[in-house]
């Protein structure tokens, strides 16, 4: 009960003409840059980050959600109209809904596509106004020990639990701490890596290097691949939306398997990618009629949706409740936190209970509004997908340059921007993840200093994270899961041997 008296807490601070505005003006962006191809969610979000610099929090962070829920949605246009995924993500969507399109039948595909986000989103927020309070509680017993072994155990997932190959996660992240840890040490107030640049002092500005990372190295792509779009039309009418959602019904037990698929790799770091793949298979594999999956059955569009973004929103559990983010996209919202002066974590929900809690009914409300939209918009956000990038693309540099700039005033910060997009474009080409590169940009210095006072603290002794039965747990668990694919692989092996023994 208490959880639902803090909801409505949070629909009281919602409830304001200046809020419900800029979550529409944020949900209308969104959907724009989930229909851009190359955009997407991450992307919109650090390149529309700046435009919120001079907002209170509460107003700030509602209309970046809401910018990521748009995203969500508008990802299904183009991967069902056009066959190219608005988001990694949307990949397994293609597989039954492109299929759909070219049958005539795009319009019962976006609404299965829409409808299934909602449903998908819609568990996953009301997993996390259930167990937020109950994590952020238990969390307040943590110290740095605990704390460290926390963010251990979040970085180790991500190279355990991912999708990518291990070593291109572990060069990520190595990049990523050693950028954290350029500027002033907080410990000893000594300068590193700074090469004598008095922009430097601060560190890295890691609004600077998301907007690069994601906004500019995307247009540099875009540009490269010179796309050409040719797809099929769509108009959404009441009559299709009744026949879809009469049928969901039909689906109930994929629709809840692919929302418990998606919660559980959102908040563990296996992310959308895994999720919707995972929800998509898994579909096909305990269906009556397989080979039907890839033809432009409906089914083969509900599960990936559902999956994906139970795992996109759920992600944002774990940022909220232990400032630790589950997704590149809870990432940039974290570093947004800290530019406005908040710290994710336990005493977030003591201490700015209206600010989560109107976060979080920000999601209730974003999702229904968010649904209404495209179903009533495709039209026009399909039309969108026909002017031509060259006209967009710049507006979308001038963008971020001015995002950037704005930070501190500094053209060093333009060229800094220049140069981590750059470094996005070459790692796309090689296949490096970017995500591990931003969550240890984020909680680099965090984790740094979280180690470092625990050492203090032991007098230099690494039993301190075997203190306990808490900071134990989590420590050997977080080595388990470093060490998952070896022990998978021996586990695998060994079972093999077995079988083959006569």
């Amino acid at each position: 009960m208490e959880a639902l008296d803090l909801l409505f807490l949070g629909f009281k601070v919602l409830m304001t003409w200046k809020t419900l505005s800029l979550m529409m003006v944020g949900l209308t962006l969104g959907i724009f840059v989930g229909v851009l191809p190359g955009l997407g969610g991450p992307n919109g979000v650090a390149i529309l980050l700046p435009l919120t610099f001079t907002m209170d929090p509460t107003s700030a962070i509602v209309m970046l959600s809401c910018i990521y829920w748009g995203a969500l949605f508008g990802g299904a246009i183009t991967s069902i109209l056009f066959n190219i995924p608005g988001e990694a993500w949307s990949v397994a969507t293609t597989f039954d809904g492109y299929p759909m399109a070219q049958k005539g039948q795009a319009a019962q595909a976006l609404t299965a596509a829409f409808t299934s986000s909602f449903i998908g989103s819609l568990v996953a927020v009301m997993l996390i106004t259930f167990l937020a309070p109950g994590i952020a509680s238990f969390a307040l017993r943590f110290g740095p020990p605990e704390f460290f072994a926390v963010y251990f155990l979040t970085f180790c997932s991500f190279v355990g639990l991912g999708r990518e190959d291990k070593h291109k996660t572990i060069i990520s992240m190595a990049l990523g701490l050693i950028l954290a840890g350029i500027g002033m040490d907080t410990v000893s107030g000594q300068l590193r890596m700074t090469f004598g640049n008095a922009e430097l002092l601060r560190g890295v500005n890691f609004l600077v290097a998301v907007i690069g990372l994601f906004g500019i190295s995307e247009i540099l792509l875009t540009m490269e691949e010179q796309l050409a779009l040719r797809g099929h039309a769509a108009r959404i009418s009441l009559k299709v939306v009744w026949e879809v959602w009469k049928d969901l019904p039909k689906y109930w037990v994929t629709l809840l398997r692919s929302s418990a698929i998606g919660c559980w790799l959102g908040i563990t770091p296996g992310g959308a990618i895994a999720a919707s793949f995972m929800g998509y298979n898994l579909a096909k594999r305990f269906s009556k009629d397989p080979n039907s999956f890839g033809t432009g059955r409906i089914e083969g569009v509900f599960a990936p949706e559902t999956a994906a973004h139970a795992s996109g929103t759920s992600a944002l559990l774990p940022m909220l409740a232990l400032g630790i983010p589950g997704s590149g996209t809870a990432a940039i919202l974290l570093g947004g936190l800290m530019v406005w002066g908040l710290n994710p974590g336990p005493l977030l929900f003591v201490e700015h209970k209206e600010f989560v809690w109107g976060l979080i009914a920000s999601m209730y409300l974003g999702n229904v509004v968010g649904l209404i939209m495209v179903l009533t918009t495709v039209p026009f956000f399909a039309a969108v997908l026909r002017v031509p990038f060259a006209a967009i693309a710049p507006m979308i540099v001038v963008s971020c340059a001015i995002g950037a700039f704005a930070i501190q005033n500094a053209m060093f910060y333009i060229w800094l921007m220049l140069l981590f997009g750059v470094v996005g474009y070459v790692f796309k080409k090689i296949g490096i993840p970017m995500a591990p590169l931003t969550l240890a940009l984020v909680l680099g210095s965090r984790a740094e200093d979280a180690f470092r006072l625990s050492m203090i603290g032991a007098g230099g002794d690494m039993g301190v994270f075997w203190s306990n039965s808490l900071v134990g747990t989590i420590t050997t668990l977080a080595i388990i899961l470093l060490f998952w694919p070896l022990i998978s692989a021996v586990t695998s092996r060994s079972m093999k041997a077995l079988r083959l023994r006569p």
